[in-house]
């Protein structure tokens, strides 16, 4: 286990689409579970290889109302609702600046998991917001791209003046 330095906005290698798992043997169980312990370190409840620097398809959530944390090996989005909800969001590549995402309500997700079992997974609230967060940034879009360019640029204003403060 290793707690691994987590890339930092506008870091461009966020915008990259992480790559496909196709070998599913104790190095992806390693790389899980440095996800894990990084994001249990950033602090998080969601967090991507890419956020560290691995551009492969893995996410790891740990929410609050679940008994323990959960891997997505290559997950997709089969079926997402046409009804909306808001969600504040926020990432570990960005700490200290949240804003209210609209998402589809509830989606039903493709994945496998670390064994290489395909699995389905239909999900909605907290959990529905994280796979669509999550799954954006393995095909390269970061949350901030989701808010119209007037709240993105007064957010990133914000994020750049907290790092000039930032001791």
């Amino acid at each position: 286990m290793t707690i691994c330095p987590i890339i930092r906005f506008p870091d461009q290698r966020l915008r990259q689409v992480a790559e496909p798992v196709t070998v599913f043997d104790h190095t992806l169980s390693a790389l899980a579970q440095d996800i894990l312990e990084s994001m249990r370190a950033a602090p998080g409840i969601g967090m991507t290889a890419p956020h560290i620097g691995i551009a492969r398809r893995v996410v790891v959530l740990e929410l609050p109302d679940a008994a323990q944390p959960q891997t997505y090996v290559n997950p997709e989005i089969l079926w997402m609702s046409e009804d909306k909800v808001r969600q504040e969001e926020g990432s570990v590549s960005m700490p200290g600046v949240t804003e209210q995402i609209e998402r589809a309500a509830r989606v039903r997700v493709a994945y496998h998991d670390l064994d290489g079992v395909r699995h389905e997974e239909e999900a909605e609230g907290l959990r529905a917001a994280c796979h669509q967060h999550e799954i954006d940034q393995l095909n390269g879009l970061f949350w901030l791209q989701r808010l119209s360019s007037l709240r993105r640029n007064r957010l990133i204003a914000r994020y750049e003046k907290m790092q000039r403060f930032r001791p």
